[in-house]
């Protein structure tokens, strides 16, 4: 498909199956009646299941860069694969914060039965803690920080085609894409639609994780919140940026920085028709 191809509905599955929760920004409408770019902004997990093959299973997304939005103990256990003629760069989204779980996803995944052990001192409300760490992106320095260099990076030199990741790609990841989008002008429940098919794309794939943590005693139920994303999650974050900033606009120039003609040329780069 050509980079300016528009396409009027979310993908059924990804381009590349060992990677399920990888998608495509482009194809959503903006409310100016263009339509965000294909093939030049892909959203995903860590590359963990591609990671000795991952020059020839990201070979037809012809990147140029890879914004990995983990933190430095992540990236040291499970780096990014190095490709030819690819840069990588390191955006530690919660750099700051004390301890969050969307940041200890990497030892759920080898190990479900520490889900336990990480939220224990929370007395079983990891959601909201989640949906907190999803406030914190809107005003925690080292979002703010990871944030404006990811919309620097698209802006700049590598510029595209593009991938942000973090290790399940659904909450820094996830917000990446929804700011994203809401620039671009898409509609909200558009956005929110891009958001949770997380659900219906990477949960089918952690089947197994799901049996070993229930074959080790574990209530299956309690990691859907963990590993999946909700609604709420995302409404944290949207009530944050109101309550922060007042609207998407003042997010992107008070918070990270990216002035009003920053913010055009974005939506020039990445809009069509």
């Amino acid at each position: 498909m050509d980079a300016m191809t528009q396409v009027s509905a979310l993908p059924a599955t990804s381009p590349i199956p060992a990677l399920p929760n990888l998608r495509d920004l482009g194809g959503w409408s903006a409310h100016d009646g263009r339509t965000v770019v294909t093939q030049r902004l892909y959203r995903s997990t860590d590359l963990r299941s591609v990671i000795t093959t991952a020059a020839d299973v990201l070979a037809p997304l012809a990147l140029r860069t890879i914004y990995d939005l983990r933190s430095a103990a992540e990236r040291t256990a499970l780096p990014d694969p190095t490709l030819p003629g690819v840069t990588d760069v390191p955006l530690d989204v919660l750099a700051d914060a004390a301890q969050a779980i969307p940041g200890n996803l990497d030892k759920v995944l080898e190990d479900p039965t520490l889900l336990g052990e990480l939220t224990s001192s929370m007395e079983g409300k990891a959601g909201d803690y989640i949906a907190q760490t999803y406030r914190d992106f809107l005003t925690m320095d080292s979002a703010n920080a990871a944030y404006r260099r990811f919309y620097l990076g698209l802006l700049g030199e590598d510029s595209g085609p593009a991938l942000f990741h973090c290790t399940t790609g659904k909450d820094r990841t996830g917000w990446a894409a929804a700011s994203f989008l809401s620039l671009m002008g898409v509609d909200r429940d558009d956005v929110y639609t891009d958001y949770l098919a997380t659900n219906d794309r990477l949960l089918p794939s952690l089947a197994p994780l799901f049996d070993k943590f229930a074959a080790a005693g574990g209530d299956p139920e309690v990691l859907r919140p963990v590993l999946g994303v909700q609604k709420s999650y995302l409404d944290a974050a949207f009530a944050s940026l109101d309550s922060e900033y007042g609207d998407v606009a003042t997010y992107f120039s008070k918070g990270l920085g990216i002035d009003a003609a920053a913010q055009e040329q974005l939506r020039q780069r990445y809009l069509v028709g």
